[in-house]
């Protein structure tokens, strides 16, 4: 048989705090073969990364590592920085989430190429190392390399620093690449370029890969097995077949219940797993993802369950009392996660037509100048908004998609600034943003438009508390101490918050709980429209899941509308009525959501969906992949590959 090129074993990491000791990682163990992808996926504070971070030796020096990680049959625990120096870059790489922290922003692109190539490679020169760097660039995609070795990390986007960034990964041929997060702040199109980019490098260097990623669609494109982390230990490893066809392990079957998926036309609630993580810090012995399950018995809580083979399948382990009751996703016949159940509101069975019309844009246009020289002087404008047009009628959401740059915030902007636009106009509720002169006039527009932003924690004051928070727009809009109060206390309840906790400041809450502050503070004027800024993009999948649910209960119970800004063309399949797809400040294509998803007729549109990881396997594995060519797009003309 073949060696394992990584052999992990009884992998504990753990720091020193204030509150106690943290035990981020509490007893990891796999083999991986050359060749091989592992996928490793977890809520936030899982492990995953720590247990990266300790294969590399990159670890703070106050933490406290045992058991065992021999790489090509060479421990690593024990070494010296000196030593695991002399294997990074070389013998194992390691590809990071956010690619500008990764790469020196005062030295050029060839030079980082270069020094990664000269430092591991005694004999090699600089002139050399130089041509290598170029050819790693053009193998990664980037063109005109002559010219980009000599460029700065700042002059590339995002997407083409991480491919320099795999480019270094792969400049020493290693044995091993880990990549952490490696797509997740990227547009779709770019994520799907970098797991190719990723598999090329696993080609070309016959190395092994370790995934790290809470992207299941992500596993299911690139693992060949999968190790699901909780409160910092292994819970269920398999194949990734194996995984997505007979889940045995609840936490997982709650992780793939709470993902919207881009090819499902029936929209239903999603599986939203209650309650947080555990604080890794003196951990009863009991299963740690007890008090969130939902089939949990009385003998979860006497010893925590081991990493065990299921019957059935001697690759198939889970930690789980019930693994071999669990089939499919079901127990007794019944689905693990029940489906919750939102009712419908009239509203839905009223035809467009007859709805009232809360917002409409016509023909709105917006550009930047562009200013060189000390004295500014302009040189050209930019066309970030190009004469679109769109209305949004009541109780209904419209989501606006497009990559980084496609003009969509600025859209949002121009309508949330009511000043009269530079094109085109914006009437709210029927008035004109032009007829809303003086201050009574706007404050009361503002009460039926208001936003929930993409960052939770800073859209939210620090220094005050949730109640002054949420009671902030009561009382601008002039309403009663004694009302305020009453308000406060109605809105908590309506986000699924506890009222006796609105005197706690903001950090004593989870992501997706300040996610609903933010949600309950937007509706506390009673607005007809709601306009959400990639509200659930920062959040982990199984809050994002409850996060959903619940904008789309408050739009049957209350009957607002929303303006949804989105990258992840699976959540806007998941909340939208309606889709407008934007290319370079212009809609491309717009109508009905299952209309556009199901028979998109754009080639921008086309590749967006094509980009789109779909959590199952059997599925991702066999799809055809749009490629995204922007001189062609303009003819119209497009390949698949």
């Amino acid at each position: 048989m073949t060696e394992p090129v990584l052999s992990v074993r009884d992998l504990r990491v753990s720091f020193a705090s204030e509150a106690g000791r943290v035990d981020a990682v509490r007893g990891v163990s796999f083999d991986l073969l050359p060749g091989q992808t592992l996928g490793i996926v977890g809520e936030s504070g899982s492990g995953k990364s720590v247990t990266s971070l300790a294969i590399m030796g990159l670890l703070a020096e106050t933490a406290h590592v045992t058991g065992s990680i021999v790489f090509q049959g060479d421990e690593l625990i024990g070494k010296t920085d000196k030593q695991m120096s002399a294997i990074r870059g070389n013998g194992l790489a390691m590809i990071f989430q956010d690619p500008l922290t990764s790469l020196t922003p005062v030295y050029t692109i060839g030079d980082q190429l270069v020094e990664a190539l000269v430092v591991h490679n005694a004999g090699m020169g600089r002139k050399r190392a130089w041509e290598r760097g170029i050819e790693l660039l053009t193998l990664v995609g980037i063109t005109d390399p002559e010219r980009r070795m000599k460029a700065f990390p700042h002059e590339f986007s995002g997407g083409m620093r991480q491919r320099v960034v795999i480019a270094i990964a792969m400049a020493n041929n290693p044995k091993l690449i880990i990549a952490d997060e490696p797509t997740t702040a990227l547009d779709v199109t770019i994520q799907a370029q970098i797991l190719d980019l990723i598999r090329t490098a696993q080609r070309e260097t016959g190395a092994a890969v370790i995934m790290i990623t809470h992207d299941m669609g992500v596993v299911a494109n690139i693992a060949d097995d999968v190790l699901v982390m909780y409160a910092g230990k292994p819970i269920e490893q398999a194949s990734a077949v194996d995984l997505f066809d007979d889940t045995r392990m609840p936490y997982t079957i709650g992780l793939l219940g709470a993902i919207p998926r881009v090819d499902k036309k029936e929209k239903q609630p999603l599986v939203a797993i209650k309650g947080n993580p555990p604080l890794l810090i003196d951990l009863p012995d009991a299963c740690p993802f007890a008090d969130r399950c939902p089939i949990v018995l009385d003998a979860c809580r006497v010893g925590e369950p081991e990493l065990l083979q299921v019957s059935g399948d001697a690759d198939h382990r889970a930690a789980c009392i019930r693994a071999d009751e669990i089939h499919a996703g079901l127990i007794g016949g019944r689905p693990v996660y029940p489906v919750p159940v939102i009712p419908e509101s009239d509203l839905v069975r009223t035809p467009r037509e007859e709805r009232k019309t809360v917002l409409e844009v016509s023909h709105l246009s917006k550009t930047f100048p562009i200013l060189k020289g000390i004295l500014k002087r302009k040189v050209g404008e930019v066309q970030a908004v190009k004469d679109i047009s769109f209305d949004i009628k009541e109780g209904e959401t419209l989501a606006i998609v497009g990559e980084s740059g496609s003009g969509k915030t600025t859209t949002l902007l121009e309508i949330m600034e009511f000043a009269a636009p530079e094109g085109g106009d914006i009437r709210i509720n029927g008035t004109s943003v032009r007829e809303l002169k003086g201050r009574h006039r706007e404050r009361a527009a503002r009460r039926d438009i208001q936003i929930v932003f993409q960052d939770p924690m800073g859209a939210l004051d620090p220094r005050m508390t949730v109640f002054d928070i949420i009671a902030e727009p009561l009382q601008t809009i002039g309403t009663s101490k004694e009302r305020t109060h009453e308000r406060v206390d109605e809105l908590m309840g309506l986000v699924g918050l506890n009222p006796a906790h609105s005197d706690r400041f903001p950090q004593a809450f989870s992501g997706g709980q300040r996610q609903r502050i933010g949600i309950a503070r937007a509706l506390a004027t009673e607005p007809k429209l709601v306009v959400l800024d990639e509200p659930v993009s920062a959040l982990d999948v199984s809050i994002q899941a409850g996060v959903l649910n619940l904008l789309d209960e408050l739009k049957m119970r209350l009957g607002i509308s929303y303006l949804f800004v989105a990258h992840d063309l699976s959540v806007v399949r998941h909340l939208a009525d309606r889709v407008a797809v934007m290319y370079r400040g212009d809609f491309v294509e717009f109508g009905d959501v299952d209309d556009v998803f199901d028979t998109p007729q754009h080639p921008y549109t086309q590749a967006l969906l094509s980009a789109i990881p779909i959590p199952d396997p059997k599925v991702e594995r066999g799809r055809t992949r749009v490629e995204l060519d922007h001189d062609l797009l303009s003819r119209g003309q497009m390949s698949t590959g």
